[in-house]
């Protein structure tokens, strides 16, 4: 049980890693410039890749300020 944890753990670090800038740029388009139905999943992920963004940029302010 513990290894398919780290298993999805690191399936969603890796996921969010390279898919959280597509998603912030490219869901605000595809409503707003497509007309795309509203999907309640895509707004939970596109909240969670923005708090991510978030993160970095906080970390990379505090790596830079040391």
């Amino acid at each position: 049980m513990k290894k398919l944890f780290k298993k999805i753990y690191g399936t969603g670090i890796i996921f969010f890693y390279y898919i959280k800038y597509p998603i912030i740029f490219g869901l605000p388009i595809l409503y707003y410039g497509l007309d795309y139905k509203r999907n309640t999943i895509m707004d939970i992920l596109w909240i969670y890749s923005l708090l991510l963004v978030i993160k970095d940029v906080i970390i990379l302010k505090v790596i830079r300020d040391r």
